[in-house]
């Protein structure tokens, strides 16, 4: 007896771990922080701005979307401190316009003043609130690009 599964039930299986990235994947595991940053609880934002946001993003959901769930990691090291921002959203996230103006104001994007920046990729939003020189932030933009990118 030949079994036989239909195409569109392989396509589902295989497209299901492709599609199920979490907050979790995506956050600096302890071996991927860099050598003299230590975690800190808390939120430590460059521009408070970004805090601003982190804190109130359901007072923007009908600009941005519904949030599905956000986390936050913050490190510090003796010349460098910041958080990272992750956010799911239940839909494609939709607020680029708004969050431009949001953290850089008339500039329309990063500044020495406002140096924060961010990834919106589906349902997922990242942002960066470190320096731009952040070895931290360089560390997880490139784990965060190359997870999304698959998607």
């Amino acid at each position: 007896m030949k079994i036989t599964i239909p195409l569109s039930t392989l396509f589902l299986l295989f497209t299901a771990n492709l599609f199920s990235q979490t907050l979790a994947d995506l956050k600096l595991k302890a071996k991927e922080i860099p050598k003299g940053y230590a975690p800190n609880d808390g939120q430590i934002c460059v521009t408070p701005q970004a805090c601003n946001f982190y804190t109130d993003i359901e007072t923007y959901s009908n600009i941005v979307g519904t949030v599905k769930s956000k986390q936050i990691q913050s490190f510090k090291n003796r010349a460098d401190s910041g958080s990272i921002m992750y956010f799911e959203f239940d839909h494609v996230f939709k607020g680029d316009r708004f969050l431009q103006g949001l953290l850089w104001g008339k500039d329309g994007q990063p500044t020495d003043e406002h140096p924060e920046e961010y990834l919106a990729k589906g349902k997922f939003l990242i942002i960066w609130s470190f320096h731009p020189d952040s070895p931290i932030k360089e560390k997880s933009e490139a784990k965060i690009e190359a997870i999304l990118n698959k998607i």
